[in-house]
């Protein structure tokens, strides 16, 4: 009976942690990032919400809107990034991502060989030049391609569009390939870069309606992703909160962060479920997307979000 009563009292004290820690997640009380994650990413070990700024490159080499102005055929290209690298890491960034913003229209599947080429190229020279953590997604949904490319410049993270399931897109029906891209990345060495993916990204639409949570579960527990993205309808569309709070709820102590539409004012709602932010037209000058990154921006994100 003694055995039968401590066994029931060590249950109770169980559920009640459980109960803490899902309060914690909901009232904002947030813990730190996950051992794993800042082992892999040693420069957030003492940040509780990284802020990760967009590095949008225009038209590379081989997309219709590529226009080389003088130089070698990236210099534009490079210029742009560093530029808004080091606007982001003067501010306080805790990291930097790097994506083919200005390729479009994308390719659904694999990029071509001259848009990795010229990613590597930019990445390279923006890994040397800033002291934060750097990430690549290449778009719309190359996740082999952003894999190779981290592993080969040093960079700590790379974001997939479209990691399950199946999305109705600009670029046509786009799959989700879990298996393929976990094993690469392991065929790849890269067990060290970080697989953020998007659940239900922007400019798509679900080939058919779920529940988000199980989405986020099928992410994180059969798909095997390092983070989960949840953003709004569009670049730069604010994300829904209480469609953060579910996809948290769902994620559990996998890390979320928001994709889209996060300010300055937007911030503490959000950062209330939410792990962190991945920014891009609100620090840009004027928060106009086209714009050059504006140190002062970052600078007043940052503080707002380490003030919480």
């Amino acid at each position: 009976m003694a055995t039968r009563s401590r066994l029931g009292k060590w249950i109770a004290a169980m559920r009640r942690v459980r109960a803490c820690v899902a309060a914690t997640a909901w009232y904002g009380l947030r813990m730190a990032l996950p051992e794993e994650m800042t082992r892999r990413v040693p420069a957030w070990k003492d940040v509780e919400h990284p802020v990760i700024g967009m590095v949008h490159l225009p038209a590379l080499p081989g997309s219709p809107g590529f226009e080389p102005v003088r130089g070698t055929p990236l210099h534009t290209a490079t210029d742009h990034a560093l530029r808004d690298a080091q606007a982001l890491a003067d501010g306080g960034a805790d990291g930097v991502m790097i994506e083919n913003f200005g390729d479009v229209p994308f390719f659904k599947g694999r990029a071509p060989a001259e848009t990795v080429a010229a990613m590597t190229a930019v990445a390279q020279r923006v890994r040397d030049a800033v002291n934060v953590p750097v990430g690549i997604n290449v778009l719309r949904n190359d996740a082999r391609s952003a894999l190779a490319v981290a592993k080969t410049v040093g960079a700590s993270f790379v974001r997939v569009n479209v990691l399950v399931g199946a999305y109705v897109t600009d670029q046509g029906v786009i799959e989700g390939q879990a298996a393929d891209v976990m094993r690469y990345r392991a065929a790849l060495g890269a067990d060290d870069v970080l697989v953020l993916a998007d659940v239900r990204v922007k400019h798509a639409a679900p080939l058919a309606d779920r529940p988000i949570e199980e989405e986020t579960e099928e992410l994180v527990q059969r798909a095997g992703a390092d983070g989960v993205i949840v953003s709004g309808a569009g670049t730069g569309k604010p994300t829904d909160m209480d469609r953060v709070a579910a996809v948290k709820r769902a994620a559990g102590d996998t890390p979320v962060f928001v994709g889209s539409g996060a300010t300055v004012e937007t911030a503490a709602g959000l950062l209330r479920h939410a792990d962190g932010l991945i920014v891009g037209s609100s620090l840009k000058v004027g928060g106009v997307l086209e714009a050059p990154v504006d140190a002062g921006r970052v600078r007043a994100l940052v503080e707002a979000v380490r003030a919480l």
